[in-house]
């Protein structure tokens, strides 16, 4: 019933010899994921599928959190300028096909994700790779033509194929960016010079003696990453160069600190918060930046056409498990917000909560990662 319902929708929309199609399902729906797509296959022969499985899913402006659905998108990119990949159909090689950036679904199971991530970016020539991790409580997929369950999957594009992408941190930063001198792989122990336990009481404002408060303040409190010194940027928001991970564990013997990433010297450090204005004001921001790459490079005083423009087609996005509109107040409030973003028009999108997001060459958490496809004004 809700495939018949999606395609009813769809099929108003949808090109007429679409190549590429994106489905995302909500966890109620994975069990059937097989048939699911095998029903795609035989509505529309040839068209290669991919996707994820999601706690919630996205379409247009309204998110589906925690109920059934189903999302999907055509499109009609022309077949020499996309690869659809994963475990048992890998990539071939760039003198075959020109990899220039990825759309990549994994599941959160597969051991050393990060670097596998990494490991992709390098395969393409912008070094550039998007997406998320599936997301469920217990069965989690991912759809490259047909269903992949562990490592990478999803669809890379050559440099023909035009598309601007931003993530948008979630996070706002307590204190400054502590450089990281000792550690030993998860075990922070001293930033700029100090214990890290004691960094962490102080900038939190917590005693030992109140170990009650001291918890409940600290089940609160994640750390942001980062590569080299710097630090939180915009003014006290973080960029695409922070990493948002939990805080795993305290050690007040040695006045060390746990987080969920192996750390290294010379890394950087901040602890924050998730915080609902700054989600906002970095939503709106990635808006503006995109809409502003897509603005024409020049506007006649004549009255003819812009030069060099570009025009939006469609999005994909990927949020966070913990984002959506809860976070942001009401139900499908990050999508309208996402929407005034990108200049209020209803542009056509599809995408899922994720339980890790992908941008760069990086793992992130606590952030949503916007795509666009453009075309020539």
């Amino acid at each position: 019933m809700a495939l018949g319902l999606a395609l009813a929708q769809l099929e108003a929309h949808a090109p007429a010899a679409p190549t590429l199609g994106w489905c995302y399902l909500s966890e109620a729906h994975a069990g059937q994921a097989e048939a699911l797509l095998a029903a795609l296959g035989r509505q529309w022969p040839g068209v290669a599928w991919v996707g994820a499985t999601g706690l919630g899913v996205c379409a247009g402006g309204v998110e589906y959190f925690e109920e059934p659905a189903v999302v999907l998108m055509l499109c009609d990119l022309p077949r020499a300028h996309f690869r659809v990949f994963s475990g048992r159909q890998p990539l071939p090689p760039a003198e075959l096909f020109p990899a220039h950036v990825a759309q990549v679904h994994a599941d959160p199971a597969t051991p050393d994700l990060d670097e596998l991530i990494e490991e992709l970016s390098q395969r393409m020539a912008s070094g550039y790779v998007f997406g998320g991790l599936a997301s469920a409580r217990s069965r989690a997929l991912s759809f490259a033509d047909g269903v992949c369950v562990g490592g990478l999957s999803g669809v890379a594009f050559d440099a023909e194929i035009a598309l601007v992408s931003r993530v948008s941190q979630g996070c706002q930063p307590i204190g400054p960016a502590h450089r990281i001198d000792a550690a030993e792989k998860q075990i922070v122990q001293r930033l700029d010079g100090e214990p890290a336990f004691d960094v962490l009481l102080r900038e939190l404002g917590l005693s030992e003696d109140r170990p009650r408060e001291m918890l409940v303040e600290l089940r609160q409190t994640l750390v942001a990453l980062g590569e080299a010194e710097g630090g939180p940027r915009r003014g006290g928001s973080f960029g695409p160069e922070e990493r948002v991970r939990h805080l795993i564990g305290l050690d007040p013997g040695r006045r060390a600190i746990a987080v969920a990433e192996a750390v290294e010297h010379g890394q950087t450090l901040s602890f924050c918060r998730r915080n609902t204005e700054a989600a906002r004001r970095d939503l709106l921001r990635i808006g503006a930046e995109i809409r502003s790459t897509l603005e024409p490079e020049e506007l006649p005083l004549d009255g003819s056409a812009p030069v060099g423009g570009r025009r939006m087609l469609a999005a994909l996005y990927a949020s966070c498990t913990g984002r959506g509109g809860p976070h942001f107040g009401a139900p499908s409030a990050e999508l309208e917000l996402l929407r005034h973003a990108l200049g209020g028009q209803a542009l056509p999108l599809a995408g899922f909560f994720a339980a890790g997001e992908i941008g760069h060459h990086r793992l992130y958490g606590y952030t949503g990662v916007l795509t666009v496809f453009t075309a020539p004004a």
